[in-house]
């Protein structure tokens, strides 16, 4: 059964001012890309688990092994394209006076739908980070090949700029996801299953600074007792129905 949106929650979207969304896999499963978290994928490559070969300390020990993981990851989802849910949420950038889009998805998704000024919790698979200086390049999947790709600004080994099994979250972009969700009016939480901390703090955050909180998800998870509203479905069929007309709807 579609999900239908309360008319108090509708009249809070068209009222609010200040909104921040956090997405997580799910989002991007839906467009096909795997989540290895049970949603399909590779939970062994080469003989090694996605967590130890995703791990800070593969990248010292076999960084040319990372890339190559990493490699198989983006021709996974080289294919893949946004779906409703990433393009519903490009468009509501122009809805409101301050909207946050923070995401724990690498693949980049979210800006090819045309989002702008996305938090990228957990990094970028398109991008490498020089491990030396620190620059950082979005990379094509043909430059990928060179394994580790050499650094443009001092020509040292560069890394996947994605955050690994045993790496602490970038505070900076962690810090400035947490103002947002001290400061809107309305948080959705969509497509994430809430296990993952410290992101999955968010939405308590902003439930606990007096935003309306409402998750999106197929199935209840450990956020849902928290929110103020539950909407059971897929993000690519809900968040498109806030772009319905009044007059369109049957509720």
């Amino acid at each position: 059964m579609q999900a239908q949106i309360p008319a108090e929650l509708r009249r809070r979207f068209r009222a609010a001012r200040r909104v921040c969304v956090l997405t997580g896999a799910g989002v991007s499963a839906e467009s096909g890309v795997p989540t290895f978290r049970g949603g399909g994928g590779a939970a062994v490559w080469k003989g090694m688990p996605f967590d130890v070969i995703s791990s800070a300390a593969m990248i010292e020990r076999d960084l040319k092994s990372v890339w190559e993981w990493f490699d198989y990851r983006r021709d996974l989802i080289g294919s893949v394209h946004p779906n409703p849910a990433h393009e519903a949420l490009a468009r509501w950038q122009n809805l409101f006076g301050d909207f946050t889009l923070v995401t724990q998805n690498i693949d980049g998704l979210h800006q090819a739908a045309g989002s702008r000024e996305v938090i990228e919790l957990h990094g970028n698979i398109w991008r490498a980070k020089c491990m030396a200086c620190g620059a950082t390049e979005m990379l094509s999947l043909e430059q990928t090949r060179l394994r580790p790709p050499a650094c443009v600004e001092c020509g040292s080994e560069m890394r996947p700029d994605v955050v690994l099994f045993g790496e602490m979250l970038p505070m900076q972009d962690f810090t400035k996801a947490a103002n947002k969700a001290v400061e809107c009016e309305l948080f959705f939480v969509v497509g994430t299953s809430a296990l993952v901390y410290p992101a999955a703090s968010l939405p308590e955050i902003a439930k606990g600074a007096g935003a309306y909180v409402v998750e999106v998800n197929p199935e209840p998870t450990a956020l849902s007792a928290v929110c103020d509203e539950t909407l059971s479905g897929k993000a690519g069929e809900v968040l498109p129905l806030f772009d319905v007309r009044d007059e369109d709807t049957l509720f």
